[in-house]
């Protein structure tokens, strides 16, 4: 069942309670007095604080305040042999969750009891509900002080509470769906589903059934009609992440939705209307992509009604240390272990790093380090320890690599006089070779180890038809 503390300076009232308290099966610790009471609070945990009022070193209300300050979900019940209504008031203003006096009823002092202990677990469920429902929707909190993070939050200030399209444009890991989620909950629509679609992690045909929905026999396996995210989203805001990435097609059908509010599931010709406010990210130059005719350009300027570009962490050092609080605390509350702080030495050595994967790569730095740490002060050993931190943050974030180092070694032994444009063109046909060579031909492997998106690819593929290297 419970573990319940009695607090009581009487030995034989604290034996009477204990008693009484385990017959329904609870576990009971007892306690002399007020630092008594201190020690047990200090040193254990409990459901719930059974105490006296008046005791020699103190009094119930000091042992309501000791327990608030360890754990605030604790429910505290007062016995005392004077049944005033201004200690009873007293005691409930400062937080008490019940009280009773004596001599009491054992019915009245167990059912008390279990009610306290109920109390106690409905705070901590929702506590722990609160928690998930956090880090499964995300929090909308834009962390940081500096001026980069400052324009986005005036940015987001400036748009949230209309219905323009954003476009969200930042380096993998930068919080572009955290900015996404913050126009939300800023909008008239914050009461209204979020829905969030990495555009990327979908094939071409799955992601035009999600988005705009199927009828039934629209294609092999579409045994039943179904609504798309647009539908689920009506009146609501739909995040597409990676936008870049959507094919023509799906160009064409979102191009529809932004211009009048319409979309047509795969195997309809049945247009549905939608109230849906759009938002967009992309780690990707979109009108780079649009002069190469991978992106519309009629698309790109309905999404880009207002851009808003997010700051990588390598220019904004100065929200480090704000960011790694965040985290602490955060990995505390998941892993249920004590705060940890990070060491001054620690801190300057991920001031020093470059951070490639910017706040995603800080934030499991940090989970990394709260296990690998022998005691709750994170040691720069410990960092050294969750990958190559230890390692780059030793030199500056400017220095080339070796690769680089080769490379431009290599371009300064070239002729000055040069075809840049043939040479650039040589250089990459004959890596998407090497690339599908190594991977027997699997375009969308080849395409990650390139670090292109599948349709980056396949566009290069038309124009340099790399026959030989498949076969």
């Amino acid at each position: 069942m419970a573990r319940i503390l009695v607090v009581d300076d009487e030995p034989h009232m604290r034996r009477i309670l204990a008693t009484n308290l385990q017959q329904d099966g609870h576990a009971v610790f007892e306690a002399g007095g007020v630092e008594d009471a201190r020690k047990k609070i200090a040193s254990g945990e409990y459901d719930a604080v059974i105490t006296d009022q008046k005791m020699p070193d103190g009094t119930g209300l000091d042992v309501l305040r000791l327990v608030q300050q360890d754990d605030p979900t604790v429910s505290v019940v007062f016995l005392t042999a004077v049944g005033s209504i201004e200690l009873a008031v007293e005691s409930m203003r400062g937080g008490a969750f019940d009280f009773l006096t004596k001599p009491f009823l054992p019915e009245a002092l167990r059912a008390t009891a279990h009610r306290a202990t109920d109390h106690t677990q409905l705070l901590r469920e929702n506590i722990r509900l609160r928690n998930a429902v956090v880090r499964l929707e995300g929090s909308t909190e834009i962390v940081g002080r500096s001026a980069g993070i400052q324009n986005v939050r005036d940015q987001i200030a400036r748009v949230a509470a209309t219905d323009a399209t954003v476009l969200i444009t930042g380096e993998t890991g930068t919080g572009k769906e955290l900015v996404a989620r913050a126009l939300h909950k800023n909008s008239s629509r914050a009461g209204k589903p979020f829905i969030a679609v990495n555009c990327a992690a979908l094939s071409e045909s799955l992601l035009e059934s999600e988005l705009f929905g199927h009828e039934r026999g629209a294609f092999t396996g579409a045994d039943r009609a179904r609504e798309g995210l647009f539908e689920a989203a009506h009146q609501g805001t739909l995040f597409l992440d990676e936008i870049a990435e959507l094919s023509t097609a799906a160009q064409a059908k979102l191009l529809r939705v932004l211009t009048d509010g319409q979309v047509t599931r795969v195997g309809s010709t049945r247009p549905r209307s939608v109230d849906v406010r759009v938002l967009a990210a992309t780690h990707r130059d979109l009108e780079a992509r649009v002069r190469e005719n991978l992106f519309r350009e009629d698309l790109y300027y309905r999404v880009a009604i207002f851009p808003i570009a997010i700051p990588p962490l390598r220019e904004r050092p100065e929200d480090i240390p704000e960011l790694c609080e965040l985290f602490l605390r955060q990995v505390a509350v998941e892993l249920k272990v004590p705060e940890h702080r990070l060491s001054e030495e620690a801190l300057n050595t991920l001031l020093t790093y470059p951070f490639p994967g910017n706040i995603r790569e800080l934030q499991n730095l940090i989970e990394r380090a709260c296990i690998l740490a022998s005691n709750e002060e994170i040691s720069a050993s410990a960092l050294a320890g969750t990958g190559p931190v230890g390692e780059k943050s030793r030199r500056p974030p400017a220095m080339k690599s070796s690769g680089e180092a080769g490379a431009a070694e290599w371009i300064e032994s070239l002729p000055e006089s040069v075809d840049l444009r043939a040479l650039v063109s040589s250089i990459e046909k004959k890596l998407i070779e090497r690339a599908l060579r190594s991977t027997d031909g699997a375009q969308a492997e080849a395409a990650r180890r390139l670090g292109l998106s599948r349709s980056d690819l396949s566009y290069k593929l038309g124009k340099y038809d790399p026959k030989a290297a498949v076969e």
